[in-house]
């Protein structure tokens, strides 16, 4: 990805596939857990990572013998804040949402919570499809550095930062092989 650069030097695994697998199946038993159940409830996964991220939440949600989980996938593309400053050329993809969200108990998913602006627009674009009762966050990583005051009901794994390093969320669906790492490092003095 960076392949001359420092940032490529400086990268580090903080999670391989097994710590995502188990991360994604103790979210899905504190999801059931909060929840009492999973009547009412719906899985909406954000493009890009937060879809397939989702896909694997259900699979390790209990079967349910009268309730059948919706899983719905969002582009949050037109609701960014930032949608003047990033140019041209961003591709949307298609939003869908299966069935009402009003009344509902919405589980939005992503990979990386980081100033909490995606999510802002997340929960713009949901509401946009009706009233849930209620919306939780379920993410992967955490990061820190909020600029929102957003935080996540779900966390697989909460990794202090700094501003100059990235985390990365690879997924086989995806990428071909299923990690997070850390891109960068700290600056040396």
């Amino acid at each position: 990805m960076f392949p001359d650069s420092a940032m490529a030097k400086k990268s580090r695994q903080i999670m391989d596939e097994d710590d995502i697998r188990r991360a994604l199946c103790r979210i899905a038993h504190e999801i059931v857990e909060r929840n009492q159940g999973l009547a009412n409830v719906m899985l909406v996964g954000m493009r890009t990572r937060g879809v397939p991220l989702a896909e694997r939440l259900l699979e390790f949600l209990p079967p349910q013998r009268e309730t059948t989980v919706p899983l719905g996938a969002i582009d949050i593309g037109l609701y960014r804040d930032d949608i003047g400053l990033q140019g041209v050329g961003q591709e949307i993809k298609p939003t869908n949402i299966p069935t009402s969200l009003n009344g509902g108990r919405v589980i939005l998913v992503d990979d990386v919570l980081y100033t909490g602006r995606s999510i802002r627009a997340a929960l713009d674009e949901l509401i946009d499809f009706g009233r849930p009762a209620e919306i939780q966050l379920a993410v992967l990583v955490d990061r820190g550095h909020r600029q929102l005051p957003i935080r996540a009901d779900y966390v697989g794994k909460n990794i202090p930062t700094a501003h100059e390093e990235k985390v990365s969320v690879r997924l086989k669906e995806l990428d071909g092989k299923d990690e997070v790492v850390i891109l960068g490092g700290r600056k040396e003095n």
